[in-house]
């Protein structure tokens, strides 16, 4: 069930003059948290897709519908919003998920899957605090694989690093990405 798309202006009852703009500004302004900046990559994904007229499902079995087929978005960064001492790590989570039943709000224990028909993994490139702008598509990368391909190559694997992405796919650009993705679910 789809909530409806608020505007920001939207006024927050019986809060003097305070609106959802506020919230939405006081709460995720830094861009940069994992839980944030994931939210933000599916974000850069959708309007790649122009799939973002309505809002977000938290816990949908993909994150979004796109010309009928699943698409996931996994994000990651080599910088942290908390002190690091060296660059984070890239690795994705591409582990298989037992699929969420919204109509009987529960899980659906049959057998764990992938349940998207493609992955975009979402690299924000930066790594100096100093000039980070997670706004910026510029400094992002995609990368695009069908699930199929992740089931051919994985198989069980529960994550992926980087450097095995880099080996099977090249990045693209947030300008490329509705082309990428639409390769490869073969729409070309």
């Amino acid at each position: 069930m789809s909530a409806p798309r608020l505007p920001p202006d939207h006024k927050i009852p019986n809060l003097d003059g305070h609106t959802l703009g506020h919230f939405w500004s006081w709460a995720y302004s830094e861009v940069l948290t994992n839980t944030t900046r994931s939210v933000f990559a599916e974000y850069l994904v959708g309007a790649a897709l122009r799939v973002v007229d309505t809002p977000r499902v938290e816990w949908d079995r993909q994150d979004f519908e796109y010309r009928g087929r699943g698409i996931e978005v996994k994000s990651s960064a080599y910088l942290q919003s908390w002190g690091q001492k060296v660059s984070s790590i890239i690795k994705y989570d591409i582990a298989k998920k037992l699929r969420w039943d919204p109509a009987k709000n529960s899980f659906n224990p049959d057998y764990p899957c992938r349940c998207a028909d493609c992955y975009v993994f979402c690299l924000f490139t930066t790594t100096d605090p100093a000039t980070a702008d997670v706004l910026d598509t510029a400094g992002w990368e995609f990368y695009v694989l069908p699930t199929l391909t992740i089931e051919e190559r994985f198989g069980e694997q529960k994550s992926i690093v980087l450097a095995r992405l880099k080996k099977i796919c090249d990045p693209v650009p947030h300008s490329a990405l509705k082309q990428s993705v639409d390769a490869a679910l073969g729409f070309e």
